[in-house]
């Protein structure tokens, strides 16, 4: 055995790497990790230390790390023969390759392109899910989540942005992507997700769950997806700087077993671990939320209904909010529309909203609005668009055929009223290309007064303008899951001693039920914070 461990410590140690295949390496016992361990934080002076290097013409890889609280070793391996040779070392547990899940996306929602914001406090107000969860009535008792510390697991974070670089405490990267510093969220998901934890509390009312609580950030997702390597680093770290709290607003339909041991490991530390439910609407609870020890979130709507992405099973812990939650994003890639109508007597800005995939107008534009029904080509075909506006309703065909038929006639910019109550977003292109308008979307009575008008005989107009913010709602179970994270962070401000299963069955146990409920949709029901911070003390 002795042979066999300092035969693993150097031939990974010494080994050259191209083209590397990361893999985890799980030690057998705490002896042959401590040795493998060792030989990392010493690196190359471990070569004067007498080790027999005969053994380098059998190399296996390169150490990359050491995962002191997982019994565990990320080697860069060349190929499958030397990842045959780790599996075969007999003070090897297990070996495994590195995966990836799919990268975690909003449902709804959408960034663009870094620009000066528009205005410094444009989007800021109290998102609606602050509320939702009682937040506010739980600070008093918890401080406001000041002392507990939250690991946000995701694409990273923007640690500069204003609503989290007081909150912020340090980040690290481990997607092999650098040498682990560069943990800048180049997606929006980590920043989002971040602010509803923490979010600053501001003179505008913006404010995360846990306005006091700390936000560590760990970027183990890239455009590429979310590594098992990578979030098994990631929970390591967090069971090594002892937070309180690991937020995950990612996963997949399965679970390596290097993602489980690090998750039981957070566990056994003290750790809670928080993940997304899922968003594909299926009756079956994603990983990890849906492992044992974790704390499954799923999403409802303003209106406390399930989200209708939400996935859902006997696994879901609680709901919380995750439709249209505004929050933090890189700064300057958030998009806020501003449109104003005027009847020619009067101009009034309205509540409108735009479209990923529409030309951004950077400065407002002002245009007469001509009726084209529901932008099929027969009704472009009764009206003269070219060079204005065309006012169309929302319904039968899609908007992106409303758009181009709009494109085709000649329109300078189209605007959909809807036709139902409220507004949506989407996307009009699948595949990033931008059309040569813009287009926005006002509500349903707003649009049908402006057709009176223009059926009237009279000129109606629009102003269109596209900001750039540092805000922006999106939609997702990714969305719903840092609302909780926050109530815990809450929790564990006001009694530190709590152990993960305890603020589990404390979250159910005050939750606020939720019906229809028949299988579990909705979990105990939405998380409420304000009794859930009160359970928490009472449990001193």
């Amino acid at each position: 055995m002795k042979f066999n461990v300092f035969a693993l410590i150097v031939s990974v140690l010494f080994a050259t790497s191209a083209q590397a295949e990361r893999v985890l390496v799980i030690m057998k016992d705490q002896q042959s990790f401590n040795k493998a361990h060792m030989a990392y934080k010493m690196k190359g002076s471990y070569a004067s230390k007498g080790l027999d290097l005969g053994v380098q013409s059998q190399a296996v890889g390169q150490l990359e790390d050491s995962l002191a609280n997982l019994n565990s070793l990320v080697v860069n391996t060349d190929n499958d023969a030397q990842i045959e040779k780790l599996k075969a070392n007999p003070a090897v547990a297990y070996v495994e390759k590195e995966i990836f899940h799919d990268a975690p996306a909003p449902v709804k929602g959408f960034l663009g392109q870094a620009r000066q914001s528009s205005q410094a406090k444009l989007g800021q107000k109290t998102p609606w899910g602050i509320h939702a969860v009682k937040a506010t009535q739980a600070w008093n008792k918890s401080g406001r989540g000041a002392g507990a510390r939250v690991l946000v697991l995701d694409t990273g974070i923007d640690e500069a942005h204003p609503s989290l670089a007081a909150n912020f405490e340090k980040g690290k990267d481990f997607t092999g992507d650098s040498n682990g510093s560069d943990f800048t969220d180049k997606v929006g998901h980590g920043t989002h997700v971040a602010g509803t934890i923490a979010g600053v509390l501001d003179n505008t009312g913006f404010t995360g769950v846990a306005p006091k609580a700390k936000v560590l950030a760990g970027r183990v997702c890239s455009e590429q997806g979310c590594s098992n390597v990578a979030i098994a680093q990631g929970i390591n770290w967090g069971i090594q700087e002892k937070v309180d709290v690991i937020s995950m607003s990612l996963g997949g339909a399965w679970s390596t077993p290097a993602e489980r041991t690090a998750v039981a490991a957070a566990d056994k530390a003290g750790i809670t671990v928080v993940a997304a439910s899922g968003n594909n609407g299926s009756n079956r609870v994603s990983y990890p939320a849906a492992l044992s020890t974790v704390i499954a979130v799923g999403a409802v709507d303003v209106n406390l209904q399930k989200a209708d992405f939400s996935q859902y099973g006997p696994e879901l812990a609680v709901v919380a909010p995750g439709v249209a939650v505004v929050s933090s994003v890189p700064q300057g890639t958030g998009r806020e529309s501003a449109v104003s109508v005027s009847n020619g007597q009067k101009t009034v800005k309205v509540a409108s909203s735009t479209f990923q995939g529409a030309r951004e107008i950077l400065t407002p534009e002002t245009n007469v609005l001509v009726h084209a029904n529901l932008g099929k080509p027969e009704d472009f075909a009764k009206v003269d668009v070219k060079g204005k506006y065309a006012l169309i309703s929302r319904g039968e065909i899609t908007f992106g055929d409303k758009v181009k038929n709009a494109i085709k006639a000649g329109a300078a910019g189209v605007v959909v009223y809807n036709n139902a109550p409220g507004l949506i977003q989407g996307a009009l292109t699948d595949d990033g290309s931008v059309l040569p308008v813009g287009v926005f979307m006002i509500e349903q009575a707003v649009g049908q007064e402006l057709v009176r008008v223009i059926n009237s005989g009279k000129v109606a107009t629009a102003t269109l303008h596209t900001m750039a913010t540092d805000y922006a709602p999106f939609d997702g179970t990714s969305m719903a899951t840092p609302h909780v994270s926050g109530v815990v962070a809450l929790m564990k401000a006001a009694n530190k001693a709590l152990t993960g299963a305890q603020v589990k069955e404390i979250l159910k146990r005050t939750a606020t039920p939720l019906t229809p409920n028949s299988a579990n949709e909705l979990g105990a029901g939405i998380v409420n914070a304000e009794a859930a911070v009160q359970a928490a003390i009472d449990a001193k």
